[in-house]
């Protein structure tokens, strides 16, 4: 059997079409990467509760959240059209969590006042009065239900199960360490921090 060689005129033909492609992917990678956010971003459907509360509202960034590997839930957060990453608090957003897992509402209060916690100190009278309250707001919740937090403009913390309203904060220090659980620099989610503010 005789091994049939590839003239030199031909791998050199070959070699230039290899390198042209690898060179348009590296050329066009990043943009098509942002083409494929895009159109990710536009088949994610406004949550309706934000109509009224957010208007305008955009997708600034999402994340999925896994604990020991197992999916928790898929994180969103939506934006105003004037958002500025550098000046969080002082504008309203929308934070939503579309769990994947069963949980307690009362599970969800704790683990959330643990996170608070993470930022600064708490008084037992503050987590007392701020677990019952976050209790009430969550509900137990399914694969599939949503939890929204709305950070008003005024430092009120508004929330909605399933897009039905539940409770409002009002408690300017709850609302700032409540959503920085996530958006903050103290997080125990740096990644999903920068995922959900592109930062």
């Amino acid at each position: 059997m005789s091994l049939q060689r590839t003239p030199p005129q031909a791998s050199r033909r070959q070699a230039l079409r290899c390198a042209s492609a690898a060179g348009m992917a590296t050329l066009l990678g990043p943009m098509a990467m942002a083409f494929a956010q895009a159109d990710a971003r536009r088949d994610i459907p406004t949550p309706p509760e934000l109509t009224q509360h957010l208007p305008q509202a955009r997708l600034q960034g999402r994340s999925r959240f896994r604990y020991y590997g197992f999916h928790v839930y898929d994180a969103q957060l939506w934006v105003p059209p004037t958002f500025d990453a550098a000046k969080l608090f002082s504008q309203p957003f929308a934070l939503c969590l579309i769990y994947a897992r069963s949980l307690k509402a009362r599970d969800i209060a704790e683990r959330s006042i643990e996170e608070m916690r993470r930022q600064t100190t708490i008084s037992e009278a503050d987590a007392q009065r701020w677990l019952q309250a976050m209790t009430a707001a969550f509900a137990d919740v399914r694969d599939g239900d949503r939890l929204t937090g709305l950070h008003q403009l005024d430092g009120r913390a508004s929330f909605f199960f399933n897009g039905q309203a539940t409770q409002a904060i009002n408690d300017q220090r709850f609302a700032a360490l409540f959503f920085g659980i996530w958006l903050s620099g103290a997080t125990s989610a740096p990644a999903l921090r920068r995922d959900l503010l592109g930062v």
